[in-house]
């Protein structure tokens, strides 16, 4: 029997978020620069028959029906770009939080595409993979080789990958689903079309400095969904050490960021003890995440 492959899934963080236009199509255009964090999913295909998929882990329940999982698209994606695409039976152990704004799901079928291409023996260059990523989702090209990069249009368009420092973070989610597409209906902010984020510092300081003054135009409109999302945002705020605390993508997930990994885990435990029915996860961002 051929031996299982594996691939890791990085979370997604998006340190910040702007939305620049609208296309014809009701797509919008974003520009967001992204990290991944040392939380992951973990991917497995164990190549041969048809495509299928198990799910485990602790938010496998959330995932909703096998058929319609981005695993099995990123497949069906590929297939329609490489003539006798070999697949077989993935395992995913689902350990992000599903609908939460760190790009699960986009993580999950970047590693299935990974995966497939190792067992067909396709270069991970290979212009089939990133040319069936976007038709996947908005996420699914930055999470291709989950490398900070800033993103920009409806996800397609990516910059090299940035060099910045390590972020010891505390992610957040207090228990709530939110879907991306309530959160762009309830958006009723100004539209800029100029980008401006350029040079962005590799130094932590200067970094943290430099994310001032750059937000997330999705927070209120995700605080209008979901309100308990300017709780946990007020919650943060007010934990010991901490720098910066944002919402991720279009939320609910929120995290915050601090001067050492010690001051990140202290805060966890701090959090966790008054508010044992969020999610609370201690962390690191990153320029790079684990995805062979």
């Amino acid at each position: 029997m051929t031996a299982s492959l594996v691939a890791k899934a990085p979370a997604k963080i998006n340190l910040t978020l702007r939305v620049l236009g609208r296309r014809a199509d009701g797509y919008h255009l974003l520009e967001s620069l992204v990290v991944f964090a040392d939380l992951a999913d973990t991917l497995s295909l164990q190549p041969g028959g048809d495509a299928a998929l198990d799910i485990g882990g602790p938010f496998a329940a959330a995932c909703g029906p096998v058929a319609g999982n981005l695993v099995l698209k990123a497949v069906g994606a590929l297939r329609a770009r490489v003539a006798g695409l070999k697949a077989g039976r993935f395992v995913l152990e689902k350990n992000i939080p599903v609908a939460a704004g760190l790009g699960g799901g986009s993580a999950d079928a970047a590693a299935a595409l990974r995966l497939v291409a190792r067992a067909n023996d396709l270069p991970p260059d290979d212009a089939r993979l990133a040319a069936a990523a976007p038709t996947i989702g908005a996420d699914v090209p930055v999470c291709l080789a989950s490398r900070a990069r800033i993103m920009r249009g409806v996800g397609e368009e990516l910059s090299a990958p940035l060099d910045l420092p390590q972020l010891p973070a505390l992610l957040v989610n207090p228990g709530v689903t939110l879907a991306t597409r309530d959160v762009f209906a309830a958006f009723a902010g100004d539209l800029d079309a100029a980008p401006s984020l350029a040079e962005v510092p590799r130094d932590f300081a200067a970094l943290l400095e430099w994310l001032g003054g750059h937000g997330n135009d999705l927070r209120q409109p995700a605080i209008a969904c979901v309100p308990v999302i300017a709780v946990v945002l007020k919650a943060l705020r007010a934990l010991p050490g901490v720098l910066l605390a944002r919402m991720s993508g279009s939320g609910p997930t929120c995290f915050a960021l601090f001067a050492s990994a010690g001051e990140a885990a202290t805060a966890a435990r701090l959090l966790q003890a008054e508010r044992k029915d969020w999610w609370v996860h201690p962390t690191t961002l990153a320029a790079a995440g684990e995805c062979p």
